[in-house]
């Protein structure tokens, strides 16, 4: 695979990918990005122009920031899930030819997810288009994985799906735009990320498809990561660690209460690599300055040892670092 798709880059497989992941979707056709990155750079671009709006969530992924910048549209920022905001910026926008709203399922950082039924109705209500990033939710959660629609009871009510194959679905690269067979189609001709990239490999689709049979065909994984993340949920809070609430396997413990957020986050993150645990600490500029984290990150390749053993090392931790001990 030396070249992009419209040239040599194409393979039974591509296709089949595209008809894999639509299906499983419940769309009609999927266009293939070799990352999500790609497709949110490749849609607001293409298909907005200068007398369009784009409306977007404060705290969206980066790469649907920088999608955003790419087009002429309007742009209209609403604060983080307020729907009252919301509204307004679409009223702002009613003269628009096209107003897209653009939300991401699950916020990354967070773990929280969308208020996707509110903002379905606003949607509707002010006749306009709707777009979710569910990088962080398609193979996570939904009673099937099928992400934030089916979680929220949205199937059906969402214009375009942007999605990753690098993360639940264990491809470690590739995305794709999923929605209308004829916007589909528009972003094949139009799309430059589509259009300049090579394409993605043969053998991360083939990851792809076995992860959306094995989605299809059991709930097996689904089940170990729920009781897999209710339990780590459940005992990291009992310890006494801050952990924000939600279901989501992203499970994020801060240090926002405490002095020197960022620096205690990082030398957290360093001891539990020592005890034999990898996570990673973010803060200021990945997150709002006085919100540092440790975002553990859940799977159902984990098991009650794992997940114990993992407690235990953040109790050590946080013992010999004083955090446990700290009044709130």
């Amino acid at each position: 695979m030396s070249s992009v798709r419209f040239i040599c880059g194409t393979q039974e497989i591509h296709k089949e990918a595209e008809r894999a992941v639509a299906r499983f979707l419940g769309m009609d056709d999927a266009i293939l990005f070799s990352s999500c990155f790609d497709a949110n750079l490749g849609v607001f671009q293409t298909l907005l122009g200068g007398e369009d709006a784009i409306i977007a969530d404060q705290l969206n992924h980066a790469s649907i920031i920088d999608g955003v910048r790419l087009s002429k549209a309007s742009r209209h920022i609403y604060a983080h899930s307020d729907m009252d905001d919301l509204a307004g910026k679409l009223r702002d926008a009613a003269g628009a030819r096209r107003r897209l709203v653009v939300t991401d399922g699950v916020f990354s950082m967070d773990g929280e997810i969308a208020r996707l039924p509110d903002i379905c109705d606003l949607v509707a209500e002010h006749d306009a288009l709707l777009m979710v990033d569910d990088s962080h939710a398609t193979g996570v959660i939904g009673a099937t994985g099928r992400g934030t629609p089916e979680y929220t009871g949205c199937v059906g009510r969402v214009d375009l799906i942007t999605t990753t194959f690098g993360k639940a679905l264990g491809g470690a690269s590739g995305g794709c735009v999923v929605g209308d067979a004829v916007v589909v189609e528009y972003l094949r001709q139009r799309s430059r990320p589509y259009l300049f990239s090579n394409t993605v490999a043969p053998a991360v689709l083939g990851a792809t498809i076995a992860a959306l049979e094995e989605l299809s065909g059991s709930s097996g994984l689904l089940d170990r990561l729920r009781e897999n993340t209710a339990f780590f949920r459940a005992e990291m809070t009992e310890a006494g660690f801050d952990v924000v609430a939600g279901s989501h396997p992203i499970v994020p413990v801060m240090f926002g209460r405490y002095d020197d957020d960022a620096r205690l986050a990082e030398e957290f993150a360093t001891e539990l690599l020592d005890e034999g645990i990898y996570v990673i600490g973010f803060s200021y500029p990945v997150v709002p300055k006085g919100t540092a984290r440790i975002r553990v990150q859940i799977s159902a390749a984990h098991d009650r040892k794992m997940l114990e053993r993992a407690v235990a090392a953040f109790v050590a931790v946080g013992q010999r670092k004083g955090v446990l001990a700290r009044d709130a």
